[in-house]
């Protein structure tokens, strides 16, 4: 898992971007040198690993994702909880990280990739259509879903973890590449502290207190 400032995803990306960048600037090509090499810094800041300040309470749930909250609602989970949950949708912008953390400390229950289309990440139905990558974290006080979303410009969804991986809250797990959503399945009593519209930071934002009754 990455425990550098960058991603090792990035690497070739940003290794391609230098090398065009010197050998156009050599041949004189100033104008595609320049393109190039703020290409490079755009990898760079998209394949970033910036350090979390990671909550160690318990009782907290954590967001999965950096972006912007574009729904909370209650639904009944039919994949693996098979129960009522609370839903939230992440949008993940191409200038958010795109690692996603570990909301809960847990193992790794259940794991399911699935192919797909890649609409836009923003489209309401991109859950059930696009490529996605499904997990379970599951401890003694409770359960979580999480789901890795492909978006228009994503072509590939990245996991560090396999089925009984256990994962510290907040740790990374695994990213998706370019424009995404990342969508978190709770019991449905969790007391809420964010709101729809709200932009978060993943490992960082509290999501929700469980509620134990």
């Amino acid at each position: 898992m990455p425990t550098g400032p960058i991603i090792k995803e990035g690497f070739p990306l940003i290794g391609a971007m230098l090398v065009i960048t010197v050998v156009l600037g050599f041949l004189g090509h100033y104008v595609i040198a320049i393109i190039s090499f703020i290409l490079a810094l755009f990898f760079v800041n998209f394949f970033r690993n910036p350090k979390r300040v990671i909550p160690q309470d318990p009782e907290l749930i954590l967001s999965p994702a950096d972006g912007k909250i574009m729904d909370i609602s209650d639904v009944y989970e039919d994949i693996y909880l098979h129960k009522e949950c609370k839903k939230v949708t992440i949008f993940l912008s191409v200038f958010d990280v795109h690692a996603n953390r570990a909301p809960i400390d847990g193992k790794i229950t259940y794991r399911h990739y699935t192919m797909g289309s890649f609409l836009p990440a923003f489209k309401d139905d991109v859950g059930f259509e696009n490529e996605r990558h499904t997990i379970c974290i599951e401890n003694d006080r409770t359960s979580v879903l999480v789901t890795q979303i492909a978006g228009l410009l994503a072509r590939r969804i990245v996991s560090w973890t396999d089925l009984d991986s256990v994962l510290e809250r907040g740790q990374l797990y695994g990213m998706i590449k370019f424009g995404s959503c990342t969508e978190l399945y709770m019991d449905k009593n969790v007391e809420l502290f964010v709101e729809k519209g709200q932009h978060i930071t993943g490992g960082d934002t509290v999501i929700g207190r469980l509620r134990h009754e």
